[in-house]
């Protein structure tokens, strides 16, 4: 039986297979700290880890704040393409590396129901 870890490594590297403008994806807790990554080498988990989980922070304050209720996603978008976090539960985030020329309703969809998946898991 898989692990807790190993499951949500299968469960990201699905939603990359099934939805190619996704080129990577991570789960990091809200602390920071990573829970399971599909990142490519050269990315380094520990800073990906901790940007998201301040991303995410500063997205629920503005959004609650600005009275724009629950968050439902951040995304950063730029010249080479996007940075997109999600809400795994209250204790994690989901977050991809997606191409610039991504069909975002696509990606929104697909990391929408990984996110409910790892919901279970977190």
């Amino acid at each position: 039986m898989a692990t807790r870890t190993e499951e949500m490594v299968r469960q990201l590297k699905a939603l990359q297979a099934g939805t190619p403008d996704i080129e990577a994806s991570a789960v990091v807790s809200v602390d920071g700290l990573i829970m399971a990554s599909a990142l490519p080498q050269d990315v380094e988990e520990d800073r990906v880890s901790a940007m998201s989980a301040a991303m995410l922070s500063l997205g629920e304050r503005i959004s609650r704040e600005l009275g724009r209720g629950v968050l439902d996603q951040v995304y950063v978008k730029g010249d080479s393409g996007y940075v997109i976090l999600m809400a795994v539960g209250e204790d994690a985030v989901l977050t991809a590396l997606a191409r610039q020329d991504a069909k975002l309703g696509l990606v929104f969809l697909d990391m929408k129901r990984t996110a409910a998946e790892l919901t279970r898991l977190v």
